[in-house]
């Protein structure tokens, strides 16, 4: 038994490797460097480790009414997942965790798959991203672009006490260092609000314990830039930053792909992108009755999709994750270093104090509710009391 998985996994590897050319350039998958000619088995397991999140179907229908497969429509839902599970599974895992077939998991990893099930008690899931997306003004089944996948899963993290995520969504192109900070060290939550949270939390889990940390203290930040890199096209003076933003250690990857067409890109190899596709139909997995997932069909084995840089849609949200304050420091300057001081047309702007013409920056806090996340979906009226309170909040 254990020589057929290791044949199988021969196997796999050969079918993997084969698609790439020979050659001496690296492939940088997520800020860490591979090298085809003497560590191919490394790059195997390092992209079949990354969380890959597709089209299902026969899950619960969205709403209660609504449609029970996502096929044809959540492409960019799905990639917005696997961008923010990756940065789960760096603050809980680590970067360097790597995922093998028959292995047991840590439970953490399992508490994170449980987040994306296809369930409406989820915190993450395609129902709770489809509902929250009303509030950004799509309906249920329409396509989804970059950054209104962004300001979701902005909003939904703000009920996950969890992984304690700070999320920031750049505006206008440009990152500001004194507001991430501000948010980043927000003090602890009131007990109130706390309990309110928990209570929430544990009900999109199906937990019964908290384990977030309230003390105050640096919350971990999942940092997206949405950017235009062009009007019908990629401009080619951005291509070489595009590709540096791949080799930050805290790299995130990149959402984006063609019109109607989401991928979620992961690095790169020469002037290739590689990316993970969601356009295959699944059958809808829920976690066993020890809390454990059937994640076989949660991890890409086959062949790593390859893309020209210049066919990318010029529409796009970069991903980056910082643990600790250390982190986004360093992301800074790599940003000042290999970005901002190379290019004379910049792909965004990082400024160190909030810019005085725009309305003062307040974190946002999550409202007061005492209503599990499950109700909490299932009526478009809170919705949208939701959106008004957080368009007051990010204002």
């Amino acid at each position: 038994s254990v020589l057929s998985r290791y044949e199988n996994q021969i196997t796999i590897l050969s079918d993997y490797l084969e698609e790439f050319p020979e050659t001496d350039e690296p492939v940088w998958i997520l800020g860490r460097q591979h090298h085809l000619n003497t560590d191919k088995s490394k790059l195997l397991l390092d992209i079949s480790a990354r969380l890959w999140f597709t089209y299902r179907r026969k899950f619960s229908p969205i709403g209660g009414t609504g449609p029970s497969s996502d096929a044809g429509w959540g492409c960019m839902l799905r990639c917005g997942q696997m961008m923010l599970a990756q940065a789960l599974i760096c603050r809980h895992l680590g970067r360097d965790w790597q995922w093998e077939k028959h292995k047991k998991q840590p439970e953490e990893y399992h508490r994170i798959l449980r987040c994306f099930l296809d369930r409406k008690d989820c915190c993450y899931s395609i129902h709770q991203m489809a509902q929250m997306g009303v509030g950004e003004g799509k309906s249920i089944g329409e396509w989804f672009g970059p950054n209104t996948v962004a300001q979701v899963l902005k909003k939904l993290a703000l009920f996950d006490e969890w992984n304690s995520l700070a999320v920031y969504v750049s505006m206008d192109n440009t990152v500001v260092i004194e507001d991430i900070k501000k948010m980043c060290w927000s003090p602890a939550q009131s007990s109130g609000v706390a309990h309110s949270s928990a209570h929430l939390h544990r009900s999109a889990l199906g937990q019964n314990k908290n384990t977030a940390g309230l003390c105050p203290g640096w919350k971990p930040l999942l940092l997206i830039i949405p950017l235009r890199l062009g009007i019908n096209h990629i401009n080619p003076v951005y291509i070489d930053a595009f590709k540096e933003c791949f080799k930050m250690p805290q790299s995130l990857g990149a959402l984006g792909g063609k019109p109607n067409n989401a991928y979620y890109f992961i690095g790169f190899l020469g002037n290739e992108l590689i990316y993970l596709d969601p356009h295959t139909t699944q059958s809808f997995v829920d976690s066993e009755e020890n809390g454990t997932v059937d994640d076989k069909s949660f991890h890409c084995q086959q062949a790593p999709h390859r893309m020209k840089i210049m066919n990318l849609d010029p529409s796009v949200a970069l991903g980056f994750f910082c643990k600790e304050e250390c982190d986004f420091d360093n992301w800074c300057s790599l940003v000042q270093k290999e970005i901002l001081k190379q290019q004379s047309l910049r792909m965004f702007e990082l400024v160190q104090k909030h810019p005085p013409h725009w309305p003062p920056f307040i974190p946002p806090t999550k409202p007061e509710v005492t209503t599990t996340g499950a109700e909490l979906i299932e009526s478009t009226d809170k919705l949208f009391e939701l959106e008004e309170e957080f368009e007051i909040l990010s204002v």
